[in-house]
């Protein structure tokens, strides 16, 4: 079996995982990553303190429409990639940052890119495709891609597994938020779309806004589409609402902007969890997991408090000492659906997708 370091690089810090053949943490660190720019220094001395990898698995955020599933990385791979940095910009380059400076430290270990779309390639058409013009969508590639897919596809197996039921929306609420309609283990709707910008409140990014507002501030308003492209990826979300993104100190404030922000973000929130069930024709479990779903009882109380009418409730008291660690259900007694608060492995995930493309590489050569 293979051990596998796990790379996933972010706006600002980088995250490694050692985990041996069994899936057994054996070091976990983050770096920061200033500007998207990594400290080869600092990788280098993490690196130094643990046992060497004998491959190395990157979280890559964007594969297209060409990768759909983890692919070894190579020259011709990585120019794909770099060719998607437009859509996904905030994501894209911190994940071949992190692929060049991982491998500048460990030559000739074999590398792996995982994707976060890749689980969204089971959508159904009507679920992945605009209502744009056919010669827009076939050239240039326009469909709903989906993001989060290795947290989405790790938080609904560990589901199923805890519970046999087939229909389970996962709620992916960190800095980046979205949804997931699972059935038997397939994605068949989400949230994000062509880029990772649409469905849900974020801590700065819009989410879904009218596209005729963003036309008119550009031809009326007469805003540059480069400053409107900041704005919506930096500058909205909760931190255009309240003036941070961090729902921790919103959810500690007492001023109209910060209820505001919440409130928005409750609203979508909670209309979106409606839209997944709808995709299922009705839920049998809700998962909450990243930084705010695992962390924030108060979001998670308040988004169902709006669902009753689809089975969901929560139990007080299980909801508020629920901690991020492995699966604790969090459902009041009776609730036709069931809720858990999963903790993100997208670790493992990425470990799963590094050995398979591994040998499935080998069982070709």
């Amino acid at each position: 079996m293979t051990r596998v370091l796990v790379v996933n690089a972010g706006s600002s810090s980088v995250k490694l995982s050692l985990l041996d053949h069994d899936d057994t943490v054996l070091t976990s660190a983050s770096r920061p990553a200033r500007g998207g720019e990594l400290d080869p220094d600092a990788l280098a001395d993490v690196l130094a303190s643990c046992p060497p990898p004998d491959a190395i698995g990157h979280r890559v955020v964007h594969g297209g429409t060409e990768f759909t599933a983890p692919v070894v990385l190579d020259d011709h791979v990585l120019g794909r990639l770099r060719a998607l940095t437009d859509l996904a910009p905030l994501h894209q380059p911190q994940s071949l940052a992190g692929i060049e400076a991982v491998g500048g430290l460990l030559p000739g270990t074999p590398a792996v890119a995982c994707f976060d779309t890749a689980f969204h390639t089971t959508l159904p058409e009507a679920a992945a495709t605009y209502a744009l013009p056919a010669a827009w969508r076939e050239r240039y590639g326009i469909r709903r891609y989906g993001f989060h897919g290795l947290s989405h596809a790790y938080a609904s197996r560990t589901a199923a597994q805890a519970t046999g039921r087939s229909r389970i929306i996962v709620a992916h609420l960190g800095a980046g938020a979205s949804l997931c309609a699972v059935r038997d283990g397939r994605s068949v709707d989400t949230t994000m779309g062509f880029t990772p910008l649409e469905g849900l409140v974020m801590a700065t990014r819009s989410g879904s806004v009218d596209p005729g507002l963003l036309l008119w501030l550009i031809t009326h308003a007469g805003l540059d589409p480069n400053t409107v492209a900041d704005g919506l990826e930096h500058a909205s979300g909760l931190a255009g609402l309240a003036g941070t993104g961090d729902l921790r100190d919103l959810l500690d404030r007492d001023d109209p902007a910060a209820g505001l922000a919440v409130d928005v973000y409750l609203h979508r929130l909670r209309a979106g969890i409606a839209a997944m069930a709808a995709s299922l024709g009705g839920a049998d479990v809700l998962v909450f997991t990243g930084g705010v779903g695992e962390h924030a009882h108060q979001i998670r109380s308040r988004a169902a408090d709006g669902l009753e009418f689809l089975g969901i409730s929560l139990d007080p008291g299980r909801n508020a000492a629920a901690r991020p660690s492995g699966v604790t259900e969090i459902s009041a007694s009776g609730a036709s659906v069931r809720t858990f608060v999963v903790e993100a492995r997208e670790d493992l995930e990425v470990a799963a997708g590094t050995r398979r493309a591994l040998a499935d590489r080998k069982r070709r050569s």
